[in-house]
């Protein structure tokens, strides 16, 4: 399977962000160990991993509500200690949760618009600019290929992917350098993924850099230009799209060498007799 609208993969494109051997400890507890990600414009990063693997707490630590403990951190080639979100948005990284920062019953344009609106007049005649709000979301949306008759609808109306993507165009629009993706294709089927991969390639091909976060190598391959595999808190493969295939990310994903490991053990257990067998065979 092939990238969706994939860039020019020859093309050296420029790092945003960067972790060199980046660890979070909570007192004796390692969530994270000597983690190195590499995230550049116009390119997606894949992170995939089990519930349990760091993928969390990494997020975390890129949107500023954790301050990693160990290895550096670097925006622009310029060391941060994020401690608040605030800091992460200042520096252009937006992060697009799974459970998404949207309120069902207020309209399209308000989402697209909360906590900055657009106002007009001064002092106790300042009111909302509600005709050029609309008109920018209608705007944005339509540069993503988004089609919505109705922006006064409620966000609830919406699907699953159709959320998703306004949290992109969103994020976009208000100056994301950066876009954090926490499995945007995880609650959704297989129609409503393929509309939010579409977008995912959309927010790469417009020069952002994407991380994003999924179990689902499948997804992963279809819009990937490197993949990195957390497992509990460590790096188990770094790869770029030209040195892995799907079949290898995925049996790499299940932790193939794991598993290998495992059948190996069991196939030894079952070759080895018994005791009370090898006792019997002796007494004949």
């Amino acid at each position: 399977m092939g990238m969706l609208g994939t860039t020019n993969s020859t093309t050296p494109n420029q790092e945003i962000l960067r972790l060199d051997d980046v660890g979070k400890r909570y007192g004796n507890v390692h969530a994270l160990r000597g983690v190195t990600l590499s995230v550049r414009q116009g390119e997606i990063t894949c992170v995939l991993g089990d519930n349990g693997a760091g993928k969390s707490t990494l997020i975390k630590i890129i949107a500023g509500l954790h301050s990693h403990s160990d290895g550096t951190f670097t925006v622009n080639g310029e060391e941060v200690h994020f401690s608040s979100p605030r800091e992460s948005l200042a520096r252009g990284i937006a992060t697009v949760y799974q459970d998404l920062a949207l309120v069902p019953l207020m309209s399209i344009w308000r989402n697209f618009f909360l906590g900055q609106e657009i106002t007009r007049g001064f002092g106790p005649f300042k009111r909302l600019d509600v005709k050029r709000m609309m008109e920018i979301t209608g705007e944005e949306l339509a540069k993503m290929g988004i089609s919505v008759p109705d922006l006064d609808r409620p966000v609830g109306a919406l699907s699953g992917g159709q959320r998703q993507c306004i949290a992109i165009a969103r994020a976009i629009y208000f100056g994301a350098k950066v876009l954090i993706l926490d499995e945007p294709t995880a609650a959704l089927g297989v129609k409503q993924s393929g509309v939010v991969l579409k977008y995912v390639a959309k927010a790469r091909d417009a020069g952002l850099g994407v991380i994003f976060i999924t179990h689902n190598p499948h997804h992963a391959y279809l819009v990937g230009n490197h993949f990195t595999i957390l497992n509990r808190g460590n790096v188990s493969l770094d790869s770029t799209r030209a040195d892995i295939t799907l079949d290898r990310l995925t049996n790499e994903m299940a932790g193939g060498a794991e598993l290998e490991a495992l059948s190996h053990e069991l196939n030894n257990i079952q070759e080895t007799p018994e005791p009370a067998a090898v006792l019997a065979a002796q007494d004949k």
